[in-house]
């Protein structure tokens, strides 16, 4: 039987908050290859705080938020290869630098990294991961320092409203209440926003305690937002 492809955007504030969070790579890693026996896996790596110093220095040497854009790919791109690597793929091969060389490899690999592909404004690896779902017809799983959406920033406001659920349309308002930043920090770019709204792509947000993770793979109840129909 065919294994269903299921599109992870790891964020890099999981991946690097500020220095490596081994100890939750390792519980990730536990988590996907248990359940590789039942799905494939594109796993789309952040740049986390590595693609924001950059980021940053950048800016203040005037570099533009193009020029800014692509050393936040790098980031991403070091990060899928540090995975890759932990999930024991050490081949001489590196990481996807296209969706057309991701699209070679799933037909032979069950679990595949990359980080940010080719250069397009306003993006980040989480409207990379949104293109990888829309070209695999598969759901997207984002995973992120917060533990789903919330009406409002839940690290500035103690009263956010948390929202377990939420329509494509709706999402789609939200995200674009916020001017586009290289390596900014809202839970799903508002690229990303936009094409699993036209393309009605099941997606789910979820936080840093993977248990979550787990429970979403086996049809268990989890705690998360979910943004469809």
């Amino acid at each position: 039987m065919k294994k269903e492809v299921k599109v992870i955007s790891l964020g890099g504030s999981l991946i690097v908050p500020d220095k490596i969070n081994t100890s939750l790579l390792k519980e990730f890693k536990r988590i996907i290859k248990k359940h590789s026996r039942k799905y494939k896996f594109i796993i789309v790596c952040g740049g986390g705080s590595t693609a924001r110093k950059y980021i940053q220095g950048a800016q203040k040497l005037g570099l533009t938020e193009e020029f800014q854009s692509y050393l936040g790919i790098s980031a991403t791109r070091m990060n899928a290869r540090l995975i890759s690597y932990i999930f024991g793929n050490k081949n001489q091969e590196g990481i996807p630098h296209s969706i057309k060389e991701v699209e070679k490899r799933i037909k032979t690999q069950n679990i595949i990294f990359c980080g940010g592909l080719e250069y397009k404004p306003k993006q980040t690896s989480d409207s990379t991961a949104a293109e990888i779902a829309k070209k695999f017809k598969a759901e997207f799983i984002n995973l992120t320092d917060i533990q789903g959406l919330y009406d409002k920033n839940p690290k500035k406001y103690k009263n956010a409203k948390f929202i377990p659920k939420i329509s494509w349309k709706e999402f789609l308002k939200m995200a674009n209440k916020i001017k586009y930043t290289p390596g900014q920090h809202f839970v799903l770019d508002q690229t990303a926003a936009k094409i699993i709204y036209r393309y009605k792509i099941k997606t789910y947000i979820l936080g840093k305690n993977l248990k979550n993770l787990d429970k979403l793979l086996s049809n268990k109840k989890f705690k998360g937002t979910t943004i469809s129909y």
